[in-house]
């Protein structure tokens, strides 16, 4: 008879995660003495030392290492084998992935989790943000279920999409910028001389995307399209901003928009999921999202009037 079961090596991973046995405990909501004994009973059965232990403190032994390496692929096996008996009986998944880009504010979306969280359906959410093509790669290597990407897809399919939206971009200065005073529509050799604030893509794999920036061009990478807005508003470069983000920076002047010979073409959103999803807590958020969501979900400015 096996004498390692999924809640044991569930135990040894909690207590190897969080550091020892109390806090096991409390994650598991067990008491310490229960998490205690159940290691010593399954050392006992094995014959052999799971843990060293130096008071509350506990580290994994070579055995314990070797046992988690394998265990935890189990847990992961036996997790998804659950959520797929579950759609099976009920329809709903068990876990449903949404990956929204970071142009779009985790907030705007709070009226929609409480929709679906009032559905009392026992699916858990889990809500993750990429940039560019980021959200695309995470829809592709089956990191999320369902994604609002900007911009094209990846060729190759596999994925369903229906577009929610465009945004309308501006060119964009600090009112004190040296662009200012070009006193024409700007030409590339003009923004070649000054730095390009750009939002760097996530996406590990896939081709990083870059949007109106030239070769050899000087530049600031950051993580998102708020902070984009901050350096250039900062008058730390130029670039391409959302019109609706920045309503307000435009009226107070604290960010000028410039012509330029070469515009930037609306951006369009996607709403995409994997051809062949069946899961009702999917269905659920495809049918909510198929709306006309930008730029209705985007954040308006919040500088001083």
């Amino acid at each position: 008879m096996l004498k390692l079961s999924l809640e044991a090596i569930e135990t040894v991973d909690a207590i190897d995660r969080h550091g020892s046995f109390a806090a096991a405990a409390a994650r598991l909501n067990k008491v310490p003495s229960t998490i205690s004994y159940a290691v010593g009973k399954l050392e006992e059965q094995l014959g052999m030392q799971l843990f060293e232990r130096k008071g509350p403190r506990v580290t994994l032994t070579a055995a314990g290492g070797e046992m988690l390496r394998e265990g935890r692929w189990l847990l992961e096996a036996a997790s998804e084998l659950e959520s797929r008996m579950r759609q099976i009986a009920t329809g709903f998944e068990s876990e449903l992935r949404l990956v929204h880009d970071s142009l779009i504010p985790t907030q705007a979306l709070i009226d929609d989790v409480r929709a679906f969280e009032a559905l009392r359906c026992g699916t858990r959410l889990r809500i993750g943000c990429e940039a560019l093509t980021g959200s695309w790669e995470a829809l592709r290597e089956a990191r999320a279920d369902v994604v609002i990407a900007a911009g094209e897809g990846p060729a190759g399919g596999g994925y369903q999409a229906v577009q929610v939206g465009s945004l309308d971009f501006v060119f964009c200065v600090a009112p004190g910028h040296a662009l200012t005073r070009v006193g024409r529509p700007l030409q590339r050799g003009d923004l070649l001389e000054h730095n390009a604030i750009v939002v760097g893509d996530s996406a590990r794999s896939l081709s990083d995307r870059t949007v109106g920036l030239m070769a050899g061009q000087p530049r600031i990478a950051v993580p998102s399209m708020t902070a984009k807005i901050a350096c250039q508003v900062a008058g730390l470069g130029h670039g391409f901003l959302p019109r609706a983000c920045i309503e307000r920076e435009l009226a107070h002047g604290t960010l000028v928009a410039l012509q330029i010979e070469e515009p930037r073409a609306p951006e369009a959103f996607w709403l995409a999921w994997k051809t062949g999803a069946k899961g009702q807590a999917l269905q659920w958020w495809v049918k909510r999202l198929s709306r006309p969501l930008v730029p209705a979900l985007l954040p308006r400015s919040t500088s001083a009037p």
